[in-house]
């Protein structure tokens, strides 16, 4: 194999074939979703519309066999002579889109294959290959970059890349790999599959993963943004500028919590928290990054956040070759770090409290059933219309209100929630040390307290306006003794 020249003349002993190949070989790529994404990017770019994934065991072989054929322009002779080429991309350092380095699709390959052909097409013309296999370069065999003709699929221009031989894949179930693969290719590729691209593993089409968490409904809700989006515009080497987007999303605690802990794995919340980082619009970082000093705890998988930048921003953000991780320049941590590590912990501290709020209303559950089963003899309940409420069902829960307000209430249909205030002295003098209590009398204790509350709450319902300024006068009144005690 001899080096090319950015003349397009040859050094001749610039690297040893069989040696350099086998480093290739190790080129780094973490599995066989992120070596895939190579062959993807290149279809995108390539203008496909439909990528066919097939794997399979030829003959009952030891190793599978992959192909990945796309609808896109395919390429031309000096197109396909240059593509196995390491650095022989024709749109070498260019970054308005996936690829930079032509290094890509033979480095890709090589990672995972011990032979791989790739063939081409363009406007119902004749399909024409090249191939590249191991076993004859180690032997001393030159490399079969010079195209021949070969059979085309139906589609009127396209790609197809063959790797046979797979030494390198982890999986010996296929089963198993697909499934990974599903995984792994969904959520790098969700936004190109959202907004139309057709991806299909084994005839069956892939279906984005959301990692965010944002289009995933269980329990009838979804995570939510926790922010409004975030902008930092950087300046680039060449005197321009790029934009990082970020944003942040929280998973509903209160409706997830009680799942058991196999679906929570299965569906992505438990395990599935970090940031992704996306570049063009693929991921192509999912991890821990740009969290500053924020260690990484079980609670950061009920938030996620998403980073996305523009490719002219590449050198602050370390892309590799083979475009796996990030290597975040000085300027980009000092630009992102402290406010992204600022609302990680921000974000850390309100899933600690929403747990806490959920044992707090799985504690008060006795108080409120009890509630409930008095309610059909209490006086019924009625709407600014005469009509009548009931019977009611109750619920306590905690919130941040006004420090001199003790509860406050509201009716929802027909469930009456007391919303204690956690900033009203009574709450940490009167209130805490009861849910501490385990034995039998403080439990009692504890749920005599809720039905005092719940009752006097339940009373300003019926009794109007009067009734609810003499209960925030002696919240009032109670918590400024409470503060002198």
């Amino acid at each position: 194999m001899s080096g090319i020249t950015k003349h397009g003349r040859t050094s001749e002993g610039l690297v040893v074939p069989s040696n350099f190949l086998r480093a290739v070989r190790e080129s780094g790529y973490e599995n066989l979703a992120t070596a895939l994404a190579e062959l993807i990017d290149n279809s995108i770019q390539a203008g496909a519309t439909h990528i066919d994934i097939k794997i399979a065991r030829v003959d009952d072989a030891q190793f599978p066999e992959i192909e990945v054929l796309d609808d896109g322009v395919g390429m031309n002779r000096r197109e396909l002579e240059l593509c196995l080429r390491f650095g022989g991309s024709t749109r070498f350092d260019r970054r308005e889109s996936f690829g930079r380095f032509g290094m890509g699709l033979p480095a890709a390959s090589l990672s995972q294959a011990r032979h791989v052909e790739v063939a081409a097409w363009q406007d119902g013309g004749p399909a024409l290959a090249v191939t590249l296999d191991v076993d004859a370069i180690v032997a001393g065999d030159p490399p079969a970059l010079r195209a021949r003709s070969t059979t085309a699929p139906s589609t009127p221009s396209g790609c197809r890349v063959t790797w046979r031989t797979c030494d390198r894949i982890e999986y010996r179930r296929l089963g198993w790999l697909e499934r990974s693969l599903r995984r792994d290719l969904g959520r790098m590729y969700r936004r190109f599959l959202s907004g139309g691209l057709k991806v299909s593993l084994n005839e069956r089409l892939l279906e984005p993963e959301d990692p965010m968490m944002m289009s995933t409904r269980i329990e009838g809700e979804a995570a939510t943004l926790a922010f409004t989006p975030l902008a930092y515009e950087l300046r680039t080497p060449d005197g321009g500028s790029g934009w990082v987007h970020v944003r942040f999303a929280s998973l509903p605690v209160h409706r997830w919590h009680n799942l058991d802990n196999m679906t929570k794995r299965r569906v992505g919340i438990v395990g599935g928290g970090g940031v992704s980082v996306l570049r063009a619009g693929r991921e192509i970082a999912h991890g821990w990054h740009l969290m500053g000093g924020k260690r990484r705890e079980n609670y950061d998988d009920w938030w996620r956040c998403e980073i996305e930048f523009e490719p002219t921003l590449d050198d602050h953000f370390g892309i590799t070759i083979n475009k796996q991780g990030i290597r975040p320049s000085t300027e980009l941590r000092e630009a992102l770090e402290p406010e992204l590590e600022s609302i990680a912990r921000m974000l850390n501290s309100r899933v600690r409290q929403s747990f806490e709020d959920v044992k707090f209303e799985a504690a008060a559950e006795i108080s409120c059933r009890v509630a409930a089963t008095a309610d059909p003899d209490l006086p019924v309940v009625r709407d600014g219309r005469g009509h009548g409420r009931g019977p009611l069902a109750y619920r306590i829960s905690t919130a941040q209100l006004t420090p001199d307000l003790l509860f406050a209430t509201s009716l929802h249909a027909s469930t009456l929630e007391v919303q204690l205030n956690v900033d009203h002295p009574a709450f940490a003098a009167l209130y805490a040390p009861l849910q501490a209590l385990s034995d039998g009398a403080g439990t009692q204790l504890r749920i005599t307290v809720e039905l005092l509350l719940l009752s006097m709450a339940r009373a300003s319902l019926a009794s109007g306006e009067g009734t609810n300024k003499l209960l925030a006068q002696w919240g009032s009144t109670f918590g400024r003794m409470l503060q002198k005690a």
